[in-house]
């Protein structure tokens, strides 16, 4: 994503078409199986999933920006995003009945996943910032 990005919105090239649910859809990394989508939001300029880890991060869920949506699979039910597994874990703590609606916790993961061009500072690879 380029800077002023809303990090927080669907991408066009993802094939998400505003009102479906992703809610079971399994989420799939760049690098392999995260989980599955236990909650979606896809409100404007406010879209989100809640992705269950099951026992790859002993059962804890994670909050991910529908920016880092790369692709959704609608036929197989699959949600694929644009970070890695070491990112996702690395992401700001979640705790769903804690963090959704709060604001601070909303600002530090979008800060986290960041607007950040490619090859810039923060770009991937080079730190938390900027995975998209």
């Amino acid at each position: 994503m380029s800077t002023g990005d809303n990090v927080w919105g669907h991408r066009p090239e993802s094939g998400y078409t505003a009102g479906t649910s992703l809610a079971g859809y399994k989420v799939e990394a760049t690098d392999g199986h995260i989980g599955k989508v236990d909650k979606h939001n896809d409100e404007v300029d406010a879209s989100y999933l809640v992705v269950d880890t099951g026992v790859w991060i002993f059962g804890k869920h994670v909050l991910l920006p529908a920016g880092t949506i790369s692709r959704v699979d609608v036929q197989a039910e699959v949600v694929h995003v644009s970070c890695t597994k070491e990112e996702i874990k690395n992401s700001p703590e979640f705790d769903k009945d804690k963090h959704l609606g709060d604001p601070d916790h909303r600002t530090r993961t979008g800060d986290y996943y960041g607007n950040t061009a490619p090859g810039s500072p923060g770009a991937p690879g080079t730190g938390p910032a900027g995975i998209l």
